[in-house]
């Protein structure tokens, strides 16, 4: 959100994350996204605009049954989750919602971004989970972990797998008349390190012109 330039506090929004019986991945993020901003909008002090998103990550395993990994309880359920991705693509949704609470207008968007897994060793599995970093991420891992580097090759959304895709919260926030001050492709690649080639194609949509 700094990138962007805007100016934003940050509101709790305690939901139950549960997923419900035969829910997909897409599905999930929407709900979770949109229960959140409505939680949020209706503890909001004064009028304003409230973002709310929620990112999950997707294993479709051989036989097409696809599963929704969340953050792991243990140590042991995060060395089963990084042995599941390890060497295989896997899917990051995350859904993002935004409430006019001036107007009553929602705004929602999804970016979904294919995660290539490299091959890791046993030993950096063991490593990394004992560096305690993936308990509290979805999947078990952080894309941005220097240590870890678990990705190869990617080519959509990094700040998606992240957690916030910048580009499709500025096309959303767009489509209520709201800009960031900042030029956000340039500063998110140049905060993450990664050069994006999907953000011109993710922007066309708004009235501004990034590209």
């Amino acid at each position: 959100m700094t990138l962007s330039g805007w100016n934003y506090v940050i509101l709790p929004a305690q939901v139950d994350e549960s997923p419900l019986p035969d829910e997909d991945g897409v599905s999930y993020v929407q709900r979770l996204a949109q229960s959140k901003a409505d939680h949020a909008a209706h503890h909001l002090d004064t009028g304003g605009v409230v973002i709310a998103a929620d990112t999950t990550v997707v294993d479709c395993q051989v036989g097409g049954r696809c599963i929704i990994l969340g953050k792991p309880q243990d140590d042991c359920e995060a060395k089963d989750m990084l042995l599941g991705l390890r060497g295989h693509v896997h899917q990051v949704h995350t859904a993002i919602a935004i409430f006019s609470t001036l107007d009553g207008r929602l705004i929602t968007d999804l970016c979904t971004t294919q995660v290539p897994m490299r091959n890791y060793t046993d030993q950096e599995i063991e490593a990394y989970v004992a560096s305690g970093d993936p308990m509290d991420k979805a999947g078990a891992y952080a894309i941005q972990h220097s240590g870890f580097h678990p990705a190869d090759n990617l080519q959509g959304c990094y700040a998606n797998v992240m957690g916030l895709p910048l580009c499709h919260l500025t096309r959303s926030m767009s489509k209520l008349g709201i800009f960031p001050p900042a030029d956000v492709p340039r500063a998110c690649q140049a905060a993450l390190s990664y050069h994006c080639s999907v953000y011109p194609q993710i922007l066309k949509e708004s009235i501004r012109d990034y590209t």
